[in-house]
């Protein structure tokens, strides 16, 4: 598994197909075969240039252009001497229609488009944009859109955007506007000026054989009135293109809609945007993103949702010429959206921050009276360390949703994750400090350990433990923009698995409590002298056991329903269960940890560990 085959192309084609082995069987993992020559077609055309001008239309043939140190004789083919070619390299335009879709011939594609883009796109007149437009489209068809997992380059898709863009902003514009539509590329511009009454950009464009899609682009009136000049405005329609950039994202939200680029003048900061669902569906969300040129991905952080219905769905968006031109909407039929959910997640929380404040009102009433011994006293500042790290952990979950609904702020948003992240580790590491308790006095018998050194155990543990992994974390994952999950303000799964330095410690940590519930058992079991004894450790054993078998797995079944709806994330099942659990977590622990308990204390369970020292002296 793992190995890697390389097998020469066909004698009609050049380059070279990979193939690696999965489950025994050789499965393709790039297709670099091309037909055509895209060095031997851009040199055709800087010759052609170069005959236009430097050589006043002289014979193309005495000056054959060089193309791997040899004379290219391919000029004639693609007319040389067609002057109309010189104006819009048109002439190119048949052999490459011609050519197979196939990934190696796409990935030449890109490439000449990227060379086009960069070196001849000065006065882009109309006949340009056309040609531009008809070669973009060759490999944008749907039809041959799976061709593109094969592209040994897997950013060729965000290649041919920033190709496309950076050309079409030269677009010239005729009597103030223009448009030039291909089946799955259009390209729209308008000038502009303060005086504007807003402008608009409507596309209807084919998606696939069964319908078109739409899509709307509205520069409101208020951005206009910023500018200090006449300007232009232009806008590029990519049906398909989602699919290709998506193939090379990790995250299963998909992209519902066309992808719409817009360039506008730098004073110009926000457009509306309305894009039709390619996939109408009620249970999923919606999330309005932008394209980052620079780290190619998409980023919800630039736009934000505005309306939102079963058929469309309207952004407002952050247009910066440098990072976000085109923008999207993203689906994600693995998460669905529920006002169930909502309506669970709202009431929980609120019940569980009202809970574990009262929770701590208690405590601090009847400190004095239930902290008399080193024991008790033991007990109780776990019981209170646990409770203050979810109530903290509570109030920066509705925090960090405000923060991502509203503020669109990214450096708020990982402020907000790693306080989340450290405060839910903290109330882990301190359900492991109270199962460490438990043991010490199980095992432990003739050990006495000071107050001084339970603090210091009991806070390195609590709070230094999950310090040190949340801020690894974010030390490792945010240079690499890895660290937040697309679309919420919490550790990213599908690029750097960042939620395993939360998922990873949790679960080992309920596991661990789970085995000193079978100790305390097993223990008391064995150690019982005499019916007295065996009375009083019966009792105290089911209370021990209620208390560590009610309080840890009421937490951890929270995050094991949490892994869960990501292994199986359409199971709505799954996600209500979560949210139940998760939510109500406050009021658990006031329930099972306080009130249930005689003398308002998590269940007087360090009874058993006196009767079984008695017992055995």
């Amino acid at each position: 598994n793992g190995a890697i085959c390389t097998q020469p192309c066909s004698p009609s084609f050049h380059g070279e197909t990979n193939f690696v082995c999965e489950d025994r069987k050789w499965q393709m993992l790039s297709d670099a075969c091309a037909s055509l020559d895209v060095q031997s077609l851009f040199q055709v055309r800087k010759y052609e240039l170069l005959c236009s001008g430097g050589h006043n239309g002289g014979d193309a043939g005495e000056h054959l252009p060089f193309v791997d140190g040899k004379p290219w004789h391919g000029a004639k083919h693609f007319g040389a001497r067609n002057h109309s070619c010189q104006a819009d390299f048109s002439c190119i335009i048949p052999d490459i229609l011609s050519s197979p879709a196939i990934p190696g011939n796409i990935a030449d594609i890109v490439e000449l488009l990227k060379k086009i883009s960069q070196l001849l796109a000065e006065n882009v007149t109309r006949g340009k944009m056309q040609s531009y437009s008809r070669i973009a489209n060759h490999i944008l068809n749907s039809s041959i859109i799976s061709n593109w997992a094969f592209v040994k380059d897997r950013n060729a898709g965000s290649i041919l955007l920033d190709s496309v863009n950076s050309f079409a902003e030269k677009l010239l514009l005729r009597n103030g506007s223009e448009s030039i539509q291909e089946p799955f590329i259009a390209t729209k511009g308008y000038s502009i000026h303060r005086n504007t009454s807003g402008k608009s950009f409507d596309f209807s464009m084919e998606f696939n054989s069964t319908g078109n899609i739409t899509g709307h682009v509205v520069i409101p009136e208020e951005q206009l009135l910023r500018l200090s000049r006449a300007s232009k405005a232009i806008s590029v329609a990519f049906p398909t293109l989602g699919v290709i950039l998506e193939t090379n994202q990790p995250d299963p939200a998909f992209v519902n809609g066309m992808v719409l680029s817009v360039s506008l003048p730098e004073e110009l900061q926000n457009i509306l945007l309305t894009f039709e669902k390619l996939n109408k569906l009620e249970q999923v969300g919606a999330q309005c993103v932008g394209w980052h040129s620079a780290e190619r991905r998409w980023d919800p952080g630039a736009c934000e949702v505005r309306a939102h219905n079963v058929s469309t769905v309207v952004c407002v968006c952050a247009h910066r010429r440098r990072t976000y031109q085109s923008f999207s909407i993203l689906m994600s039929p693995a998460t669905p959206r529920s006002s169930l959910l909502d309506y669970i997640t709202q009431v929980g929380l609120g019940l569980s921050i009202f809970s574990l404040v009262l929770c701590l009102l208690i405590e601090a009433v009847v400190w004095h009276h239930v902290t008399k011994t080193e024991i008790t006293y033991m007990r109780h500042f776990c019981l209170v360390n646990i409770a203050a790290s979810l109530l903290v952990a509570d109030v920066l979950f509705i925090l960090a949703a405000i923060v991502h609904n509203t503020t669109l702020n990214y450096q708020l948003c990982v402020a907000a994750t790693f306080f989340l992240h450290f405060f839910y580790l903290a109330l882990f590491f301190w359900m492991f400090a109270l199962g460490l308790l438990i043991l010490y006095g199980l095992l432990l018998i003739f050990f006495k350990i000071t107050r001084s050194v339970f603090l210091a155990a009991a806070f390195s543990i609590g709070y230094g433990c999950p310090l040190v992994i949340s801020t690894l974390t974010v030390a490792i994952t945010e240079p690499k923009n890895g660290y937040l999950r697309s679309g919420a303000c919490w550790l990213n799964w599908y690029e750097t698995k960042a939620l395993l330095a939360f998922v990873v410690p949790a679960l080992s940590i309920i596991v661990v409590n789970l085995v000193v519930v079978v100790v305390v058992v097993v223990k008391t079991g064995r150690s019982s002298i005499g019916e007295g004894c065996k009375s009083q450790d019966l009792s105290s054993m089911i209370r021990v056991s209620k208390n560590i078998a009610l309080l840890t797995p009421l937490l951890g079944l929270t995050w094991g329903f949490g892994l869960a709806t990501i292994i199986n994330s359409r199971s709505l099942a799954f996600h209500v269960v979560f949210a139940l659990l998760n939510a109500f977590q406050g009021f658990f622990i006031l329930l099972f940890g306080t009130l249930l308990d005689r003398k308002v204390l998590i269940l007087d369970y360090m009874n058993i560990f006196y009767t079984l020292r008695n017992c055995s002296l």
